[in-house]
């Protein structure tokens, strides 16, 4: 389940920040990232809020006095954060809230993604059709608009939209 992801936090991004100077590749890595977490045995820390604060902090601080450095990598944990949104994470409070609701919630079971069955599918196919929704509202059609987001992660149509 990648398109509903990658789709969702990329679109749902560009509405709110309405950046063009956002790199969306590593928006759409942040998205992504949670979903390893299936390899592994359950939701672990990618599925947590505190995770998400903690990289953003380490962007912050590690990019201090580089304002272009922090707002490239600052795609990270805005994705990570827009992957617990389309995930539904935040409605599991244990996980969610790792460690203040305790310390147990983690590991041990399947991370959501994996575990909708039908309803997984569906929203994969709303990811596909969001995808041309946003294919037309971004001007992907536009070769110029494609290469600036392949190699600058960049959606230059947002300015003209």
């Amino acid at each position: 389940m990648l398109i509903w992801f990658v789709v969702g936090a990329v679109v749902a991004v560009a509405l709110v920040f309405d950046s063009p100077a956002m790199d969306f590749r590593l928006v759409v890595l942040g998205a992504v990232l949670p979903v390893a977490e299936g390899a592994v045995g359950g939701p672990w820390l990618l599925h947590t809020l505190l995770a998400g604060v903690i990289l953003l902090a380490v962007v912050m601080l590690v990019a201090r006095g580089r304002r272009l450095v922090q707002r490239r990598w600052l795609g990270v944990p805005i994705g990570l954060m827009a992957h617990l949104v389309l995930d539904g994470t935040w409605s599991d409070t244990d996980v969610f809230w790792w460690p203040f609701a305790g310390l147990d919630a983690l590991g041990g079971s399947r991370v959501p993604e994996f575990g909708r069955g039908a309803t997984g599918l569906l929203l994969e196919v709303v990811g596909l059709v969001l995808g041309v929704w946003a294919w037309r509202r971004f001007g992907l059609d536009d070769q110029g608009v494609r290469r600036a987001l392949r190699t600058d992660g960049r959606l230059t149509a947002l300015r003209r939209a």
